[in-house]
């Protein structure tokens, strides 16, 4: 079988944008089994209420649904359980660090095959306000309102 090149997005959490501000993001491995990853190729997943935290040296992810595989067997995964994630030791006591601080959290942005193997986009997070995410709205849409105007504009050019 040819080895698997490129990457496959599985899910994303658009929801985390949204409700958080983004400060720094990691590519981290995750320990899965097998069935896990075969749920995973088949494309089913769903990462929002999923979270991160650290816990003794090591980086666990919880709460991130992965069903279970249609064709799997008594080996077969539960669908929430906690998954340990792969970083290297320098990253892992910059995300303690960070997360000790008040208002800083990690959390799942999205979930993706690259080359074949499982990686999550990990994002060190702090939550927004509730004007923060008016402001984050109406910025989105005076740029979506700009973008019109000047189709608009070149459109009665041309024509």
């Amino acid at each position: 079988m040819a080895k698997e090149t490129g990457q496959k997005l599985i899910a994303q959490n658009k929801r985390a944008r949204h409700e958080y501000t983004i400060l720094d993001t990691y590519e981290c491995g995750m320990v899965l089994t097998g069935t896990e990853v075969k749920s995973l190729r088949e494309g089913r997943a769903n990462l929002v209420d999923g979270y991160a935290y650290t816990q003794s040296g090591e980086v666990w992810i919880d709460n991130v649904f992965i069903p279970e595989y249609t064709q799997g067997t008594w080996t077969n995964h539960s669908a929430r359980r906690k998954r340990k994630l792969l970083l290297h030791k320098m990253e892992i006591r910059k995300l303690e660090a960070k997360t000790k601080e008040t208002g800083h959290t990690l959390v799942p942005l999205s979930l993706y095959f690259k080359d074949g193997r499982v990686k999550l986009e990990l994002a060190l997070a702090v939550g927004k306000k509730l004007h923060d995410k008016r402001q984050t709205l109406r910025e989105k849409q005076d740029a979506r309102e700009t973008a019109r105007a000047v189709a608009a504009a070149r459109r009665r050019q041309r024509g």
